[in-house]
């Protein structure tokens, strides 16, 4: 499994490393469960990585903190388009014109992105106020989703069916509310992915109780 996380200036820390370091466990766990149900079995099972639309050595969070990028968001049709594309939040209440999810949703350029994506096929995964950048998109239009909770309204508003859920499964379209839920989200879909022994290995080393607050 590829993840690309999409990154912008403004995104929320938790939103996009707490998803990451959950995958880049999983996929370690993963391929060493391949390696010794078949010894000709070799390297990971997938890559996770933090991606932009354009060019960034660099991208600077909510909080402060700069996170390196290891690459542009391939086309939606591109060979190595992502499996899915997780889109963290931030800084949507504050309506930060400079950098937040709500300036990019703005300027456009995610929302275009992010809708020629679903349009593809690429299954995606919002967390916090992310889902705003898929609504911004279209993408969330009677659809199941959820966001944090200062955005529920504007969520429904935008046409979406909102879910009283942590994280919502809709098919090709994942979403998960406030910050931590989406380590909840992550930790679901490793377990669709790779079995629950492989989530509960991911939990137990970062330590984390998982919350089953999921529709499906």
């Amino acid at each position: 499994m590829n993840v690309d996380i999409l990154l912008y200036d403004g995104f929320d820390e938790l939103d996009g490393i707490g998803p990451y370091e959950v995958f880049d466990y999983a996929l370690g766990y993963a391929a060493e469960e391949a390696a010794d149900a078949d010894a000709g079995s070799d390297g990971r099972s997938g890559r996770v990585r933090y991606v932009t639309l354009d060019e960034h050595d660099q991208v600077t969070a909510s909080h402060g903190t700069r996170v390196g990028v290891d690459g542009t968001l391939p086309d939606p049709d591109a060979d190595d388009t992502p499996d899915l594309l997780v889109v963290p939040g931030g800084g949507w209440s504050a309506r930060d014109e400079e950098a937040s999810a709500w300036a990019e949703a703005k300027k456009g350029d995610v929302p275009r992105a992010l809708a020629a994506h679903h349009e593809a096929g690429t299954r995606i995964a919002s967390v916090c106020t992310g889902s705003m950048l898929l609504a911004e998109a279209g993408v969330t239009d009677g659809r199941r989703a959820v966001t944090h909770a200062a955005a529920i309204e504007e969520l429904r508003e935008s046409g979406a069916e909102v879910v009283d859920a942590r994280v919502v499964d809709d098919g090709d379209l994942l979403s998960a509310g406030g910050v931590t839920s989406g380590i909840d989200l992550a930790l679901y879909i490793v377990e669709h992915e790779f079995g629950e022994a492989v989530a509960d290995r991911v939990a137990t080393v970062i330590e984390y109780e998982r919350r089953y607050e999921v529709a499906a």
